[in-house]
């Protein structure tokens, strides 16, 4: 009986009949049309706040999912309604669930962290706030990171003329290039360890890179804060300063937590698995995200509301992230498609453009691509699709390919800083800083900014010689 149970518990659930679960999207019929509902779901992001910000920010959920339907529906008409239902399901539980289950977890948990005192907002001060983010950022994630420093930072700058910079080098610094150095500080990361990339191998191979563009990065900052610091009025007033104290300690702990269940679903494997629509489910994952909703919950449970009222807490970052994520996901199902066809598909000029005619990779041009990519179709599906595009076998990436693995990774996480939408915690730091009162860029003001202080240096680094090299053919 306990084998026949044992068999039972390890079987897989299936909802609807083989045949139709073995319907596949086939990218290799897709043409370029089917990607207009993610081009404009973009340009909804991109240009919505921007000329009609009432309307957007009433409605920007129903915008996405407007979107997200068109996608659908042309997945319908080409391929049938079962394989549009299946590969919904995959984009929901397989890829999407997993993402805001963690950011969700990070959030609640980051935001019951209270830094109180008085931190005036200097250039030493802001230096010293962006660098000790940019450390923590491997270790806690670019989304805890973020969410335990923005709100002391936006408290040090709000009553400073010029603030807006220090936000946008907060984005470039903690919320992305601070997390190249650890699958947890990253979401591209975490999928290449779950893909069999070593734990340490970023650390090992990409801190050398990581020191020089975060190092170049602070000194920037540091110049122009301290020419724009001393243009601002002087504030005669003399007042007794509060200490600086940490509060709501018991979240640390929780963050502690968060981590280890992300590390318990990486290295234990049961090998039970539920199976909806296609898509497989993993027990592990399964547990890990039941898990964070729980320490999410003893968070809102344990933490003082005082506590997250002082740092103005409120669920609108979350939920703006939540919806727009859930149709940049949907969306992107056809151009994910027609990337996964290779040369088969309407995006096979990519392949041509990544790898020579002996199928040698071209370093740079993955450096590039993924870069650029990530920053418009988020890092994280990006650096999978370029993952499998290389080969898709860790062992040979970690090996011979090892250049082409550390441009993909530095690709996919540093170029995730040049648009608010390359790295989910990018928009969460800049509706966080809306809220306050810090009058942030709209979407191309900051890819403009962004890309000013960030292309000469990934144009210096992909020269350097430095290890491993990015090659030039």
């Amino acid at each position: 009986m306990k084998a026949r149970g044992l068999t039972l518990a390890t079987s897989v659930l299936v909802i609807l009949p083989q045949d139709v679960l073995a319907a596949t999207l086939d990218g290799a019929a897709m043409k370029l049309p089917f990607a207009l509902p993610f081009a404009g779901l973009l340009l909804s992001i991109a240009l919505g706040p921007l000329l009609f910000p009432k309307l957007w920010h009433a409605h920007y959920g129903k915008i996405a999912a407007a979107w997200s339907a068109a996608a659908l529906t042309s997945i319908a008409w080409l391929a049938g309604g079962s394989v549009m239902l299946a590969a919904f399901v995959h984009a929901m539980l397989g890829e999407y669930l997993s993402f805001i289950v963690l950011l969700f977890a990070l959030y609640t948990v980051a935001g019951g962290i209270l830094v109180s005192g008085d931190i005036r907002g200097t250039p030493w001060n802001n230096a010293a706030i962006l660098a000790l983010g940019t450390a923590m950022a491997s270790i806690v994630g670019t989304t805890g990171a973020a969410m335990i420093l923005i709100r002391p930072l936006i408290r040090a700058n709000v009553s400073r003329r010029y603030n807006v910079h220090v936000m946008i080098f907060f984005i470039i610094l903690v919320a992305n290039v601070g997390g190249a150095l650890s699958p947890l500080g990253d979401p591209p990361l975490f999928i290449g360890f779950l893909n069999g990339v070593d734990f340490f191998w970023t650390t090992r191979n990409l801190w050398i890179q990581t020191a020089i563009v975060a190092g170049l990065l602070l000194a920037m900052f540091v110049a122009f804060d301290l020419w724009r610091f001393r243009s601002e009025p002087i504030d005669g007033r003399i007042e007794p300063a509060d200490p600086v104290r940490i509060r709501g300690l018991v979240n640390v702990v929780l963050i502690a937590a968060i981590i280890g269940c992300i590390l318990l679903s990486a290295n234990w494997r049961p090998g039970v698995a539920v199976e909806i629509l296609g898509t497989r489910l993993e027990l592990q994952n399964l547990m890990r995200d039941g898990l964070l909703v729980a320490i999410a919950l003893l968070s809102l449970w344990w933490t003082q509301d005082e506590h997250r009222e002082a740092n103005g807490f409120t669920w609108e970052p979350i939920r703006e992230v939540a919806k727009l994520f859930a149709g940049i996901f949907t969306a992107i199902i056809p151009v994910l498609a027609m990337l996964d066809a290779g040369r088969n598909g309407a995006f096979a000029w990519l392949l041509t453009a990544v790898t020579d005619r002996g199928g040698t990779p071209h370093e740079v041009a993955y450096f590039w691509y993924t870069g650029v990519m990530s920053a418009f179709l988020d890092n994280a599906p990006t650096y999978l699709l370029f993952f499998k595009l290389a080969g898709g076998d860790a062992r040979e990436l970690m090996g011979e390919l090892t250049g082409t693995l550390a441009a993909i990774s530095m690709g996919a996480v540093y170029m995730g800083a040049l648009t608010y939408i390359g790295n989910a915690p990018n928009f969460m730091v800049a509706a966080i800083a809306a809220e306050r009162g810090i009058r942030m860029p709209s979407f191309f003001g900051y890819l403009l900014r962004a890309g000013a202080i960030l292309v000469p240096l990934f144009l210096l680094l992909t020269f350097l010689p430095v290890a491993p090299v990015l090659k030039l053919h």
